[in-house]
């Protein structure tokens, strides 16, 4: 095992960043500093909490002409499960707190997720399309395990028969196995599983409250069996550290049943870019440079390039050489891209108790 942290940043076990530097609108700026009189205990861990969210809409739209979808619920802002490349991070930015770990410590939850949602779908001007759920934080995360927003939203959508695609990397997905497999059995429903290596150890530092590889594999088969349509996605592909195991892990997710797959390169937006060096060189500091170099070689010589097209695949050779690896590993493996495409044609308003029947 390679040795790791020579400087003594503090690893938090649970926990994947390794700081809580200030988000980039706040007008002061913290940065944690040893100063070796009150330095915490090493078993000090911060807890999670969850505040209720007052939004008044939980339907969010997008026009990116590189995303599969136009519509996604996220029922949670910040993500307990730590995955230190979440894109998603810099979102808490806007909240005043830090993309660090206060990303992982202090959630924001929607519990009015639900009817917001009916609001929404019933009204007139409403045309269905796929609502992609969880898709900037994972909307199965530990929380919802007592919060149940989640499944109060997959209720609503089973009750307007309204296509529906899943992303996440959590075991608590299989709970929702009886509305899914009635969703699927009308062509409204997909799970996209996400899987980032075959590592347990690496997993468990890059991801450390998100389920264990073997566990969302188990996921992938439970799913599949149910006879729900199982998509895996290789994200991120992170260069060096996880690229080697594409083959692999494709190669596993069909055999546990999953029938279609993509891939996201490594994105390192804002603040992203700053923790996962922290997190580099705390617990990969001889494989550090080679990383971003090789995270360089995809982006134009910088930590990221947000261009549509680019930022999901990047560019140059070695970029290039993971896209060609997928494409014949998908077709070896006879795994279709992955489709967010789902019946819209069932879409229907339930009645509620007083409406007035319709004369036609």
């Amino acid at each position: 095992m390679e040795p790791s942290n020579p400087d003594h940043t503090r690893i938090i076990k649970g926990r994947g960043a390794v700081s809580n530097n200030s988000g980039r609108f706040e007008e002061q700026r913290r940065e944690a500093f040893d100063d070796g009189w009150e330095a915490p205990p090493d078993d000090a861990r911060p807890a999670t909490e969850v505040q209720a969210d007052s939004s008044r809409s939980v339907l969010v739209y997008n026009e990116s002409p590189d995303i599969p979808f136009d519509r996604s619920i996220n029922p949670y802002r910040g993500c307990e499960h730590g995955c230190v490349y979440c894109f998603a991070r810099p979102t808490h930015a806007y909240l005043g707190l830090s993309p660090g770990l206060d990303f992982e410590t202090r959630l924001f939850s929607k519990p009015e997720a639900a009817r917001l949602l009916e609001q929404t779908l019933r009204k007139p001007g409403y045309r269905p399309a796929t609502i992609a759920l969880g898709v900037n934080t994972d909307a199965y995360q530990p929380v919802e395990r007592r919060l149940r927003i989640t499944r109060s939203l997959l209720e609503v959508l089973q009750r307007f028969r309204h296509p529906l695609a899943i992303v996440t990397k959590s075991a608590l997905v299989e709970r929702d196995i009886d509305i899914l497999r009635e969703m699927a059995s009308d062509d409204l429903v997909s799970v996209n599983v996400s899987l980032t290596t075959l590592d347990g150890e690496l997993a468990r530092r890059l991801e450390p409250r998100a389920a264990a590889p073997h566990r969302r594999l188990r996921t992938i088969r439970t799913l599949a069996e149910a006879g729900i349509p199982v998509s895996v996605m290789v994200a991120p592909v992170i260069p060096v550290l996880t690229d080697p195991e594409l083959d692999a892990i494709l190669g596993a997710a069909r055999e546990a049943g999953a029938n279609s797959a993509g891939y996201i390169l490594l994105r390192l937006p804002l603040e992203v870019g700053p923790l996962f060096r922290e997190w580099l060189q705390a617990h990969y500091p001889h494989k550090a440079g080679h990383v971003l170099t090789r995270v360089r070689d995809t982006r134009g010589g910088k930590d990221y390039d947000s261009r549509w097209g680019i930022r999901m695949r990047g560019a140059g050779a070695f970029a290039d050489m993971i896209a060609q690896r997928f494409r014949l590993a998908c077709r070896r493996l006879e795994l279709t891209p992955r489709d967010f495409e789902l019946n819209r044609d069932a879409f229907t308003v339930p009645a509620r108790s007083g409406d007035q029947l319709g004369l036609f």
